[in-house]
């Protein structure tokens, strides 16, 4: 499954959420390491899910971009 996450930049880093996947965070230095946290924290919670016999999430969210004219 492909779940979306989202990355923002902070004052020290990078962090990213899932909106398909509540609770599950991440954070990193670089966006490449955010990245590779999240894929581990999706993983991690995922696994916890199952374990646990709970519903896995079905991923339900999408992204995309609205351009506008610049604004003088």
């Amino acid at each position: 499954m492909k779940y979306l996450i989202v990355i923002e930049e902070t004052n020290t880093g990078f962090s990213a959420y899932s909106p398909d996947i509540d609770g599950c965070v991440a954070t990193g230095k670089t966006r490449q390491e955010v990245h590779e946290n999240m894929r581990e924290a999706l993983a991690f919670h995922l696994e916890g899910l199952q374990l646990g016999r709970q519903e896995i999430p079905v991923p339900h969210t999408y992204s995309d971009y609205i351009e506008l004219a610049a604004m003088a």
